[in-house]
């Protein structure tokens, strides 16, 4: 497709409700694509509400969000349906924990993640990419799903810089079975829709959260604990600064469980939802091959004959950096977060009561008329004014205490990969192959992203030596 043709076109997007489902209509609807019980209204109303056997409201209004996530977060726990989905296999984690309980481990963690750890990582990401590079290149002339590959690539990463080293840990083990717990047991029931109290099983759950999940447990704390036993080895990967944190308030430190579920909810959150975000950022490249060049004059400018990307370039890339904001304003992969209002309260001049269901709809808010310019459009040089973002109207990593302790690993390794991959390869669309979002857990690709990858000519043409 040629810049031209892309000018008034916009890429693929969740077709919208315009008519009321019903209770079985929104439980056919969230069962094969939750999006799709978002209102089209959503994208034009500061706030939607109604309800399906209980109250329900989406909110889409920045400073009601700027309320729910910040100023008033203890009164909107999250959801009943999201811990019920997740709980079993990733425990009380930070993903899931409240409160006091959260506190403490959210301090303990945070310093994992700080500017310094993440970069001395980042040599594991720029090696992922260039074995990425290698299979692509290997897999051409013919198209390749890149969505398949990024699930790979960004598997590889967090299972080294999680468990570096550990050549007994079963990492992909692990993955399959978290997955295949997500994948079978996570789909949303009647009985979670109908807001049946945690005590009334679901047998899909139930059976689901047996065997997979017992076993990825008992690897997991093989591992952890053999760690302990040995000792750091070389860089401080996230298990050994998990081992070494602790609380600097009360001086805890994690428990074997409380280190298991935390790096389960790493390994899960801290690849798919980069690998997605991959995904679609090169969907959209290909979509505008002007975007593309203008990428790659950046990475040119920047890297001269070099065709990887390091830690140390990721500042001086902004436009790449654009381009994944944008992919994830497009396509954010929690494309909805659910609360449980516990507390009487006001959000938009409207009364918010204990037991509501407080969704905040991301997919709609980053496509909002209010807040955005012609908001289906792929346009990365929207992100050029950091500033000129509307702050709690973009929450790809959430916001308030509770953003995403993650966020600065995932932008880097996904600006490392989207780089690599675009100084070595020009991207193009494959006719009637595009990819369908539909959000179950996390806003993926239905069908794959299947593009043809032609290797650049020149100092950005991978070597045989780097194929290798």
């Amino acid at each position: 497709m040629s810049p031209q043709d892309t000018r008034n076109a916009t890429p693929v997007k969740v077709p919208l409700v315009t008519q009321p489902l019903g209770i079985l209509g929104s439980l056919n609807a969230a069962r094969s694509n939750i999006l799709s019980i978002i209102p089209e209204i959503a994208t034009r109303q500061p706030m939607v509400s109604g309800r399906t056997a209980k109250r329900w409201h989406m909110v889409m209004d920045p400073d009601a969000i700027k309320r729910m996530l910040l100023e008033n977060l203890d009164s909107y726990p999250k959801s009943l349906v999201t811990k019920n989905l997740l709980k079993p296999a990733i425990g009380e984690s930070l993903f899931i924990a409240e409160g006091a309980h959260w506190r403490w481990q959210r301090r303990t963690a945070a310093p994992v993640f700080s500017h310094r750890n993440v970069m001395n990582l980042a040599p594991v990401m720029s090696a992922a990419a260039e074995r990425s590079a290698a299979r692509i290149g290997e897999a051409g002339p013919r198209a390749v799903d890149v969505a398949q590959d990024m699930v790979r690539t960004t598997f590889d990463v967090i299972a080294d810089v999680t468990f570096s080293g550990d050549g007994t840990f079963d990492a992909e083990g692990v993955h399959q079975g978290i997955d295949a717990y997500i994948a079978e047991a996570g789909k949303i029931s009647l009985l979670d829709v109908l807001g049946a109290p945690d005590w009334v099983p679901r047998p899909g759950r139930l059976i689901h959260s047996r065997g997979p999940v017992r076993d990825m447990h008992r690897i997991a704390d093989e591992a952890i604990e053999a760690r302990r036993a040995r000792g750091s080895d070389g860089v401080p990967d996230l298990l050994d600064l998990l081992l070494e944190g602790e609380d600097p308030k009360t001086k805890r430190q994690m428990n074997t469980a409380e280190l298991r579920d935390n790096l389960l909810t790493f390994i899960v959150a801290g690849h798919e939802t980069t690998a997605l975000t991959l995904s679609w950022a090169l969907y959209l490249c290909a979509f505008d091959p002007r975007v593309q060049e203008k990428a790659r004059a950046e990475l040119v400018d920047v890297l001269g004959e070099r065709t990887t990307v390091t830690g140390e370039d990721v500042a001086n890339l902004p436009f790449i950096r654009m381009i994944v904001d944008e992919a994830l304003r497009l396509y954010p992969p929690a494309g909805m977060v659910s609360r449980t209002a516990v507390a009487n309260d006001i959000l938009c001049g409207r009364e918010v009561r204990p037991g509501d269901t407080v969704m905040i709809p991301i997919y709609a808010l980053h496509r909002h008329h209010m807040l955005w310019e012609d908001p289906d459009t792929f346009r990365p040089e929207r992100f050029s004014d950091r500033k000129a973002v509307p702050r709690y109207g973009y929450l790809p990593f959430g916001d308030g205490p509770r953003i995403c302790i993650g966020a600065s690993f995932a932008i880097q390794e996904a600006v490392i990969i989207l780089g690599t991959l675009l100084s070595r390869f020009r991207f193009t669309p494959v006719a009637g192959r595009e990819p369908k979002p539909v959000m179950i857990l996390t806003l993926r690709p239905e069908g794959g992203v299947w593009l043809e990858a032609e290797p650049l000519a020149g100092p950005h043409s991978p070597s045989r030596e780097e194929a290798a």
